[in-house]
């Protein structure tokens, strides 16, 4: 961003950059710049590390053990951790469930649950989606019901992230029949371990595995569990979206892609000639890193009401989430393009390191695919595209 940044911010810029430059893993590195697949391990290492310093959760109030980062501050790192190759965090338990827990939760759901947030030592995954409600949550059906001291769930939750990562989900279960759909919904904290609670992987067309269905038999919940008071889960559940919304930027990610698109385009020749001195490609690359710009314009300007106090709001997260999402799209996009016929093969075990097979072609062609087939998704999940203009529509607009 080519903005004027105060002597503080311009000292924690640096701090960053050497801090990565000195702790991140050479082999975790490696894997992000080359789009190798990670395993939990390499997510887990990274995250501790990070956790160690305090910045997993930076954005953190201080009175939760959080750095207190400035919006500017948390740009520059995720600007700065795509530049420099680190894994993308996984943001479930620091910007989603975190936040929700300690705004609305106990002392002890506090106590129990934060501390292991900022260290990363537990993996958390998002239980929202059904097989019938997707984009129309409130239209949820997996039932909690009173079981006294506990709750027994029965249903399914699908297309869960990394739930066979987890150990623990924040879920969405009806509690009541209320007419108003949203009024009988109620949050809760679920361990995976819990008898009755199992997880079907979801192979997807790129090949990887990190989507999943999760099924609940009768499993019992302790009540100390719940987030809030019972049936206000629709509240707590928005808030949360906000955060995940403004977490669409994907401004690690695009950042990063933006890089290796550039350095490819300087690799790849085309007609005797680099493509980066093809001024008709060159312009799709420029034409989209003004819109990353004005992405980044807009989300510290959500960043900056937040640290503020005032909500993000859903026309400007929804704003801030169709943006992200389809200049991550369209980035992925130009690197298949540039890649060319190369990108074509599919070799699953460079890809994923699951053997000692030899890469065919170039480097960069092996991993352009397998992210353009995963970001397909990325105008779906979290709220679809379609949705997110209807919410700008009546939110903004006032329609």
């Amino acid at each position: 961003m080519d903005l004027n940044l105060s002597a503080e911010e311009r000292a924690f810029e640096a701090e960053v950059r050497d801090f990565i430059a000195r702790e991140l893993p050479q082999d975790i590195r490696e894997k992000v710049r080359l789009d190798r697949h990670l395993e939990r391990d390499d997510y887990m290492r990274w995250q501790k590390i990070l956790g160690r310093k305090g910045w997993f959760t930076g954005a953190w109030p201080r009175e939760h053990g959080g750095q207190a980062w400035s919006a500017m501050q948390t740009i520059i790192f995720n600007r700065i951790a795509g530049e420099m190759h680190c894994p993308e965090l996984q943001v479930f338990g620091p910007a989603m469930v975190g936040p929700v827990i300690y705004t609305f939760g106990t002392p002890e759901q506090k106590a129990e649950h934060l501390p292991a947030i900022r260290d990363s030592s537990v993996w958390w995954c998002q239980g929202y989606s059904e097989p019938g409600a997707g984009s129309d949550l409130a239209a949820l059906q997996t039932a909690a019901e009173d079981g006294g001291d506990h709750y027994i769930v029965n249903g399914q939750k699908i297309w869960t992230s990394f739930a066979h990562h987890a150990d623990w989900m924040f879920c969405l279960v009806r509690t009541g029949r209320e007419a108003k759909r949203q009024q009988g919904i109620s949050f809760l904290l679920i361990d995976m371990k819990t008898p009755g609670v199992e997880v079907q992987p979801i192979r997807m067309m790129d090949g990887r595995h990190y989507l999943n269905a999760v099924f609940f038999n009768d499993a019992r919940v302790p009540k100390r569990n719940l987030i809030g008071e019972e049936g206000r889960g629709w509240t707590y559940a928005k808030f949360l979206l906000e955060h995940e919304r403004v977490e669409n930027a994907n401004l690690r990610f695009i950042t990063q892609e933006l890089q290796k698109l550039r350095r490819v385009a300087s690799e790849v020749r085309s007609d005797g000639r680099r493509l980066a001195d093809d001024l008709s490609f060159m312009a799709e690359v420029s034409a989209v890193e003004v819109q990353f710009k004005a992405l980044e314009i807009g989300l510290l300007r959500t960043l900056s009401d937040m640290h503020a106090g005032a909500p993000a709001g859903p026309g400007k997260s929804s704003f801030i989430k169709i943006r992200g999402t389809e200049i991550a799209q369209r980035i992925t996009e130009l690197l298949v393009q540039a890649s060319g016929p190369d990108a074509l093969r599919y070799q699953p075990g460079p890809l994923f390191g699951h053997n000692d097979d030899a890469l065919i072609g170039p480097a960069h062609a092996l991993g352009p695919v397998a992210s353009y087939l995963f970001c397909r998704a990325m105008t779906i999940y979290g709220g679809s595209t379609e949705v997110q203009k209807n919410i700008m529509a009546k939110h903004a607009l006032g329609l």
